[in-house]
Formats: C-alpha cells, sequence, structure tokens
C-alpha cells in the first residue's frame, strides 16, 4: 500500500524480495530530497548554516523525535553519528577513576557488547549478564537481579536484537528496578517500529536510538534521550556548549543543559535531514508507529502461514524463536483475497503478543551460512549472525506477492 514511497529503492532492486529491513532499511524518496536541502543549505548560507540548523532544522527534527516516543521535552533528544559516541559519553559521566558495575544481558548489539568487553578487559568495570532466554520470565529474571547487588548502570535492550524478544512494557520494567542506577534502554530495534511511550520515563532513563532501521533516515543519524541529572561527561566536544562560547571561562568547561550536554563535535548533518524527511513523512500521511506495527504484525503472519505450507526441513515453526506468531485462521483472515495489496485501513488487531519487525530462526551456523546464501542466489535478501537468521519486514512489503518457492 506504501510502496509509492520507496519508488527509487524498489526500481533499483526490482527483482529483489528484502527480508533484511530490520538490518538495512530502505529509505523512502523523500530522503533524496533531504540530502539535496542540506546542500543547497550548505550553498546558500556556508558558514551561517550552523545557527539555521541549531535554531531551525534541529529543533523541528527532535520535535518530530519527540512527538513519536510522546516526550514533552524535545530538548532532550541529542544527536550523534551512532550510538557507541553515546554510549561511551554516557560511561564517561561516571568519575574517572570509578569501576564502575553494570548489570546487562547477554543479547546487546556488539556496540554495547564489544566496548563493555574492552572495558572489562581493562579492569574499567564490573558486569553482570542476565540471559535472555527463557523469554517468559526474562523481565522478572532481570529485575532480580538488579535488587540482589548494588550497580552503577544498568543497560538493556527494548527489542533484542538476536531473537526480536521485546520488553512487554518499557514504564513496568522500570518501575522493578532500583531507583538508583543510571538506566539506559537501547531502542534501536523498537523505534519507529512498536509504540513507545517514555512520557513517564524521560526523566529517569537514557534511551538510545537512531535512523538507519525502522525509522528510515539511513546511517549518521543517531540520538540520545537524557534524563534529568547533573552530567558532565568526560568525553565531549564542542557542540556541548554550543551557543554559549562567548561565555567561555578560561580553565573551566562548561556544559549546555537538557540533554545538548552529550552532544559531540562537528557532523555531517545531511542524515539528520533525512530523517526530519522521514519522520515528516510519515506526519504528514497520517501513519502512525501503531499503524505500522499492525501492518507489519500481519506481514510477519502471512509469511509464516506461506512458510508453514512448506514443510521446510529448517525454516519452519519449531526453529522460529518466539512461538506466540503461530498463524491461525483467525490471525490471517484478511489475507483471503485472491489479488491486490494489503489495505493497512483494514488491518483488524490481532493477539500477537509484543515482537520486534523481524522473526529469528536459530540453527546449525553451518546452515545459517549456506541457507542465507541460497535464498540471496534466489532474489531473497536475509540477514544471519551466528546461528541466527533473520526475516525482517516492511510497509513497503506487499505479503500477497510473497513468493517462497524456492524452498519447496
Amino acid at each position: 500500500m506504501y510502496q509509492h514511497l520507496y519508488k527509487r529503492f524498489l526500481s533499483a532492486r526490482p527483482d529483489i524480495q528484502h527480508f533484511a529491513c530490520h538490518s538495512h532499511h530502505y529509505w523512502p524518496d523523500v530522503t533524496r530530497e533531504a540530502m539535496l536541502e542540506y546542500w543547497d543549505d550548505t550553498a546558500q548560507m556556508a558558514d551561517d548554516k550552523w545557527n539555521y540548523i541549531f535554531s531551525k532544522k534541529m529543533p523541528q527534527t527532535q520535535a518530530l523525535v519527540a512527538n513519536a516516543l510522546n516526550i514533552k521535552s524535545p530538548e532532550r533528544v541529542v544527536f550523534a553519528p551512532n550510538t557507541h559516541e553515546l554510549l561511551v559519553r554516557i560511561h564517561s559521566s561516571f568519575a574517572a577513576h570509578k569501576k564502575v558495575k553494570i548489570l546487562t544481558t547477554d543479547s546487546e548489539f556488539y556496540s554495547f557488547e564489544r566496548q563493555s568487553q574492552r572495558w572489562l578487559q581493562s579492569d574499567l568495570v564490573e558486569i553482570v549478564r542476565v540471559p535472555t532466554a527463557p523469554f517468559d520470565t526474562f523481565e522478572q529474571r532481570f529485575a532480580k537481579a538488579a535488587h540482589e547487588q548494588s550497580f552503577d548502570w544498568i543497560f538493556v535492550s527494548q527489542v533484542f536484537f538476536n531473537s526480536g524478544f521485546a520488553i512487554k512494557n518499557l514504564k513496568t520494567f522500570v518501575d522493578t528496578l532500583p531507583t538508583q542506577p543510571l538506566i539506559t534502554v537501547d531502542g534501536y530495534h523498537g523505534f519507529f517500529a512498536i509504540p513507545t511511550d517514555l512520557s513517564e520515563l524521560e526523566h529517569k532513563v537514557f534511551y538510545l536510538s537512531g535512523s538507519y532501521k525502522y525509522a528510515q533516515g539511513g546511517e549518521g543519524a543517531c540520538f540520545a534521550v537524557v534524563p534529568d541529572g547533573n552530567f558532565e561527561p568526560i568525553y565531549t566536544g564542542w557542540f556541548a556548549e554550543f551557543g554559549d562560547l562567548h561565555q567561555r571561562k578560561e580553565g573551566h568547561v562548561g556544559y549546555a543543559q537538557n540533554g545538548q550536554q552529550f552532544a559531540g563535535a562537528t557532523m555531517d548533518m545531511s542524515p539528520m535531514y533525512r530523517l526530519n524527511a522521514s519522520l515528516q513523512l510519515f506526519k504528514d500521511e497520517g501513519l502512525s508507529v501503531e499503524q505500522i506495527h499492525e501492518y507489519v504484525k500481519q506481514c510477519q503472519l502471512m509469511f509464516l502461514q506461506k512458510l508453514q505450507a512448506l514443510n521446510h526441513p529448517l525454516l519452519n515453526l519449531d526453529n522460529l524463536m518466539q512461538h506466540q506468531f503461530l498463524p491461525d485462521k483467525r490471525s490471517t483472515k484478511q489475507f483471503d483475497k485472491a489479488d491486490g495489496e494489503l489495505d493497512l485501513n483494514k488491518v483488524e488487531v490481532n493477539e500477537l503478543g509484543l515482537h520486534g519487525h523481524f522473526l529469528t530462526f536459530k540453527l546449525e551456523p553451518k546452515d545459517v551460512q549456506s541457507l542465507a546464501e541460497f535464498l540471496s542466489n534466489q532474489g531473497i535478501k536475509t540477514d544471519y549472525r551466528g546461528d541466527r537468521l533473520r526475516f525482517g519486514f516492511a510497509i513497503y512489503h506487499n505479503p500477497l506477492s510473497y513468493d517462497l518457492s524456492c524452498l519447496e
């Protein structure tokens, strides 16, 4: 139904069934126009563009992000080229020689996993990792671990990248945690995919995300929602006091407030233009996160319905990591038409549990790689890591045109 918004990507890859959108999402056409807008603004304003960006373009983008997350204070949103830069800056908010005690999971994305392992090797941190599996008891086990010891920093994903498992309700989950530690939620697989309300959490937690995935603005536009606190990160850049440079005092490092103390330094702002264009497009189209989420769930169900009919020895429901996605007639009855496109406005809410916008199959690593390569050669693009093969879904999909016949 919304394929017309992605004509350039779809026409450039006409014979591809793109199931890697949880990793590398297609961009809507308006993002190309945004890139040209950034170039034109730079040509017209040159050095003066920074005043325009900080006074106009950035507040507009902050407001769009805040609207998607139901945040009352858009100024809490601070941008960076990647979430790694932001998480390292958060870590640098602790005292310089403090050995930070961290509670996290065994399923965090590589940016945090790699960095935290390196901190551990350098004896800079102490880490307790809670397994995400079994999923049905994760939230209780994590909260229990959080209260059993005294932690400085809690770092946890909203949607786990290696399974699609999602925390059911962030506020309820955070309310079960102790109030003393600094809490960071990695929301990269949640933002603009599953409905997220931070209205009662914006004062309490850091929320990290970006536009490379479901916000559809591409790489380079990441952000943090910054909670209350007198943070003065050691890892800091000149943007962290932008606008007050004329008031600098010799021998004193000043910081902006309301989130911008976590800003870095000079960066390419064209990704922020793309993010702005993408989020503004969805706003203009009246396309909410809730609608996107319901459409994607139906795409997932149609995919599983077709897959189930194949009886494939590897890609089957036994190897699917979360079984609340078992299809049934009630959940898929809106697909009972021979052709055309799925009408987003007629999608019925089903009773599936909260889940990320991708389905994960756990297989032997050798089978994962060979199967992913076979599918790729057949024009079906997926994403795999280790023993996990992932299929992502998006609103530029027409589930009625899914063709898995190569698996027969």
